[in-house]
Order: structure tokens, then C-alpha cells, then sequence
């Protein structure tokens, strides 16, 4: 049967430790992403305000105060349309980063277990075949099993992105039909 040495074992660790390092890299890009975004947001609604401001202390009748108040919604939709969109672009890249790395890590332990598996199958006691054949058959399933998680997330995670992309889009779009009435 096949032993684990030392050197495969910190060689794995330090694989893990390799991950786990690119991966909080990864959030972190995230998360300056999501700053940069709100502090762009921010400078920009307070500049809109300022604006605003400026121009309500200006108006001469309630008419004109009111014509400036409905001109402001349709903007604020559009923007607020907009950073939802970036918010989820940014959510959706740090997302397939995590899924990448996932998606390695598992699929380097399906093969080192596979191995594993092998090496022990070879080095079986006469009379074990029965033995052998079940547990390649389990491992195998289980490697079935895991592919279709897989592949359900990924097309869960598609049709929710569709959904959301429809969504902008309609969203998008209703103003500009609504001005049409």
C-alpha cells in the first residue's frame, strides 16, 4: 500500500498555503473594487447634490420646482441601475475566481485519490477482487456524483446571471417607455 512521506505531505500543505494566499489576494481585489466603486458613487451623488442644491435655491415658482424634482428621478434610477450592475460584475469576477480555484483544488484531489485508490488496488491480497471491484465502483460514483453538483451549480449560476441581465436590461429600458406614454 502506498505511504504518504513527508515531503508529499508538505508539499501539499504548501499548495494549500499557495491557495489560500491567492485566494484572499483575490478578495481583497474585491473588496478595493467595491471601495473604489462606493467612493466613486459617493463623490459623484455628493457633486449631483451640490448641483441640486444650487438649483432648487434658484427656482422663481412652485411649477419649476416641481418640473426640477421629476427630472431628478429618472437619473437616479439610471445610476442606481448602474451601480447595481458594477456591484454585480464585481461580485460575479471574485465569484469565478473562487469557483476556478475550487474547481482545481477538487479536481486535484479526485486524481491524487484516484491514485491512491490504484496503488492500493494493486498491492491487494489474493482474493480480494470482490473488494477492489466495490470500492472502485464507489469511488466512481462518487466521482459521478460530485461532476453533477458541479454542473448543477454552474447552470444554477448561469440562470441567475441570465435573470439578473434581464432584469438590467428591462429595468434599462422602462423609463424609456415610460417617457414614450
Amino acid at each position: 500500500m502506498s505511504v504518504l512521506t513527508v515531503e508529499q505531505v508538505v508539499a501539499a500543505q504548501k499548495a494549500n498555503i499557495e491557495t489560500l494566499f491567492g485566494l484572499t489576494n483575490k478578495a481583497f481585489e474585491g473588496v478595493e473594487k467595491i471601495v473604489e466603486l462606493n467612493l466613486t458613487a459617493s463623490k459623484a451623488a455628493l457633486s449631483e447634490v451640490a448641483g441640486h442644491t444650487q438649483s432648487v435655491l434658484s427656482v422663481k415658482d412652485v411649477q419649476e420646482l416641481i418640473a426640477l424634482q421629476s427630472g431628478l428621478l429618472q437619473p437616479l434610477a439610471d445610476k442606481t441601475a448602474a451601480y447595481s450592475r458594477h456591484l454585480y460584475d464585481i461580485a460575479t469576477s471574485t465569484s469565478a475566481e473562487f469557483t476556478k480555484a475550487a474547481e482545481g483544488q477538487a479536481s486535484e484531489a479526485q486524481d491524487k485519490f484516484a491514485e491512491l485508490v490504484d496503488s492500493a488496488t494493486k498491492n491487494a491480497p489474493a482474493g480480494s477482487e470482490a473488494a477492489v471491484a466495490i470500492l472502485k465502483s464507489s469511488v466512481s460514483a462518487a466521482n459521478s456524483a460530485l461532476e453533477s453538483v458541479q454542473k448543477a451549480v454552474k447552470q444554477a449560476t448561469e440562470v441567475a446571471e441570465a435573470n439578473f441581465q434581464a432584469v438590467a436590461a428591462t429595468t434599462a429600458t422602462k423609463p424609456a417607455t415610460a417617457k414614450k406614454k
